[in-house]
């Protein structure tokens, strides 16, 4: 590849959000620049926690949604290849080579695992989702990516992919790149409630599509500093959800540093550090705004791009498995056995 790789994705379960900008979009916008980009639809990945007919009947939607607020953001469509993972069975059959080459409790010691399942309300881990790295694997490697954006969550995820890549290689030949991770400058954005990071199911988050004034109403509500029951009383900015926001949001970084001042004296009040928050924050999401106005205008441009995209996607995976099937003997072992069967059947019609 002259042109290094680069994947990246997410799980179509519905709107991205503020979170996902710091932990790995914007990392993406500035990285897809450099890279040749695939970026994954991963609806097989959403199954470890969201498989009902209901959850799969919305995949088709979220997943339009999804590519749409990832161009909305700054991914120029012309440098990027986007597909949905369940459309490329071939992904599976990497899945089930590269199942053999991890161990279970190296499996059980990636920490997102348990997370993950906590936070859909499973007192047990499926099997599913304590392969979910291994699936990863396959997703990365299929496409032989050289270049993997990582937030905190899946930087464990991706370090058994590069596990798996040099265990194959080592085992059968170099074949897969030992992919780099890249970290985003923010890796976790916390939740407006200030309990634990920004997510969609535990709705604490403000979405890439939320109109101005349900960002406004979402601020207002941010939980703050819980000692402090009036604006005389002097505040705690550390760990403050809206001094985080501020902190990476609000380019004004004097007013920042006033307000934090001002607060940490008793001089300002919450509702008057909100409002300034609920401003910067309208200013950061209304380019964003503007161009998914403009991409949803362009009815069947993001089907378009999925279809194009997936299918793109599947041949250089299809390529990939010949390749690691040749490697491995797999194509060899049944060709031997296919020739035997030849031979046995020429025979016995000679002799008849």
């Amino acid at each position: 590849m002259s042109v290094s790789r680069m994947l990246t994705g997410d799980r179509p379960t519905g709107r991205l959000h503020l979170g996902h900008y710091v932990g790995s979009i914007a990392n993406r916008v500035a990285l897809h620049q450099r890279h040749e980009s695939y970026f994954i639809i991963a609806d097989l990945h959403m199954l470890t926690t969201r498989h009902t007919r209901e959850d799969i009947a919305q995949v088709s939607r979220n997943a339009r949604a999804m590519v749409t607020d990832v161009l909305a953001c700054g991914i120029d469509p012309a440098r990027a290849t986007f597909y949905l993972q369940s459309a490329i069975p071939e992904v599976g059959d990497l899945n089930t080579l590269f199942q053999n080459l991890v161990t279970v409790p190296r499996l059980e010691r990636v920490p997102s695992v348990r997370e993950m399942a906590k936070d859909a309300g499973r007192a047990e881990i499926p099997y599913g989702l304590l392969g979910y790295p291994v699936l990863q694997a396959a997703d990365i490697l299929c496409v032989k990516a050289q270049v993997v954006p990582v937030g905190k969550d899946n930087a464990a995820h991706v370090e058994v992919t590069r596990e798996i890549a040099r265990r194959f290689n080592h085992l059968y030949g170099e074949v897969f790149p030992v992919p780099e991770m890249i970290a985003a400058a923010t890796p976790t954005l916390v939740g407006t409630d200030g309990q634990g990071k920004m997510s969609k199911s535990r709705g604490n988050a403000i979405a890439l599509g939320d109109d101005p004034a349900t960002v406004h109403r979402k601020v207002m509500a941010m939980y703050t500093d819980p000692n402090r029951v009036r604006a005389d009383v002097p505040g705690t900015v550390e760990g403050n959800p809206v001094f985080a926001y501020h902190d990476v949001f609000n380019p004004d970084r004097a007013q920042v540093a006033d307000y934090k001042e001002r607060y940490r004296a008793g001089r300002i009040g919450d509702v008057e550090v909100k409002e300034a928050l609920a401003v910067a924050l309208n200013r950061f999401l209304d380019p964003i705004r503007e161009r998914r106005a403009r991409i949803e205008a362009d009815a069947g441009l993001v089907d378009q791009l999925i279809v194009d995209g997936t299918e793109r996607t599947r041949e250089q995976v299809r390529r990939t498995v010949v390749e690691v099937r040749r490697a491995m003997g797999l194509t060899g072992a049944y060709q031997q056995v296919r020739r035997r069967a030849e031979r046995a059947r020429k025979a016995a019609a000679t002799s008849a």
